[in-house]
């Protein structure tokens, strides 16, 4: 039995109870999300990594994508960025090679972490076939199903895949005229091998097939749409909406036999469509869990596209988005470097944790207004413990402070809190901020 049929079943399993622990709530939430299909566990067969639950009412989640991809990249160098997003505290890593020594690479990081991992094992299919016949071209329906399947049997959580990109789709892209018709990468040469055999997608032809891979090793299916948009001015066409209206009904048919799907998404998404496109997601693929591109509001911050993916992300969390891909400085300009992959973490878990306040989670309260009283309270070491990234809190004051007093910086001896605090004691204004001076 997959986790989904022993929480139909009503079983409370080892990895539910650990999830709960985790997100302070009761082990039947968690099964009970199971159940309704609003929560995912992200757990492997592989004793080292941890189970995590993705979903309603629980901590928004970030992952961190690394991966072999120029030609210059070397397996020491990924796992360095591997290293750096575990550091920052991602929640998962995805890894998306595209070339060299893929499976190893895909075991080392395997064996490295303690967090579940995802694939997108369309990519590592396509190498291959280039690598045995020169052309990606040649890449057949059964190497696609047998690489999903070498994958998963490794341990892998979650898989990645493009089932609903059909031809139906890919002719309504073309009637939309979009500025940037496709960003995926797989998406993209699985579009080129269905324009160039003029045969259906197979994920969507043999989607059973998929199903039954997912089943036999218990993975999550996460839907990745081919037809995300690359550009605010895409956002919301016809052919994204159609493809996720193809993906609902495709999360339908795996939950109905036993397989846990999430879904992925945009993507470049103005700030005033957030709202609707999670709204969409949540009622057309019956409240799977939503894993985000982002969001990206603007396409202008070419090197600080981390910061546009936080404010992205923030209202996508805030409005229901429960899992966000993190976004590095380097987005649209080159392959991150690990400070980079360290600072993509970073942006996501502020977005995340943004989101959970504006949703009124109770633990992300909690640790604002914990963070609040240590402010006031002048309680340097606290605050550095409770900050987001407590080492690059506690150096920045270290560059910063002259004696290490009990102020901050900013202010000084002219702190506020301070001067309000004696005030609030009886003590005169104009004689206590002369003193401070």
């Amino acid at each position: 039995m997959t986790l989904l049929e022993k929480a139909r079943a009503g079983e409370i399993t080892d990895e539910m109870r650990f999830c709960a622990a985790h997100e302070g709530v009761d082990p039947e939430v968690i099964r009970q999300g199971m159940v309704d299909g609003t929560i995912v566990i992200l757990h492997s067969s592989r004793e080292n990594i941890r189970p995590v639950a993705v979903g309603k009412g629980l901590f928004t989640k970030v992952s961190a994508s690394v991966g072999l991809y120029e030609a210059g990249d070397t397996v020491d160098g990924e796992m360095a960025k591997v290293a750096a997003a575990v550091k920052a505290h991602t929640d998962t890593i995805m890894d998306l090679s595209v070339r060299g020594p893929i499976e190893a690479m895909r075991e080392k990081v395997l064996a490295a972490v303690d967090c579940p991992v995802g694939t997108l094992p369309m990519y590592e299919t396509l190498a291959e076939a280039a690598d045995k016949h020169g052309t990606a071209m040649a890449m057949t329906e059964d190497d696609i199903f047998e690489m999903i399947e070498r994958q998963a049997s490794q341990g892998v959580a979650f898989l990645a895949m493009h089932p609903a990109t059909t031809r139906d789709v890919i002719r309504r892209a073309k009637e939309e005229g979009r500025i940037d018709p496709l960003v995926s990468y797989g998406g993209s040469h699985l579009i080129g091998w269905m324009i160039h055999h003029q045969k259906e997608n197979p994920m969507y032809t043999y989607f059973d097939r998929i199903i039954d891979i997912c089943h036999r090793y218990d993975v999550v299916l996460s839907f990745a749409d081919g037809m995300r948009p690359g550009c605010v001015a895409d956002s919301l066409d016809a052919a994204q909406v159609e493809e996720l209206v193809l993906i609902g009904t495709l999360v339908r048919r795996a939950r109905e036999a036993g397989v846990q799907v999430m879904v992925k998404g945009p993507g470049h998404v103005a700030m005033d469509e957030i709202a609707c496109t999670v709204q969409l997601e949540k009622k057309l693929c019956h409240g799977a869990p939503y894993f985000i591109f982002g969001m990206l509001p603007t396409d202008t911050a070419a090197g600080f596209d981390h910061i546009t993916s936080a404010i992205g992300g923030a209202v996508a969390a805030w409005q229901g988005a429960d899992f966000l891909c993190y976004v590095t400085p380097a987005e649209h300009i080159g392959m991150p470097s690990a400070d980079d992959v360290y600072q993509g973490v970073i942006a996501s878990r502020i977005a995340g944790h943004a989101g959970d306040v504006a949703k009124g989670h109770p633990a992300a309260l909690e640790w604002d207004k914990k963070m609040s009283e240590a402010r006031v309270a002048m309680d340097f070491s606290k605050q550095f413990k409770l900050a987001m990234d407590p080492e690059t809190a506690e150096r920045m004051w270290r560059e910063r402070s002259d004696d290490f007093a009990s102020e901050c910086t900013m202010c000084g001896k002219l702190c506020a809190a301070r001067i309000v605090e004696k005030v609030m004691n009886g003590e005169d204004a104009v004689t206590v901020k002369s003193q401070e001076a």
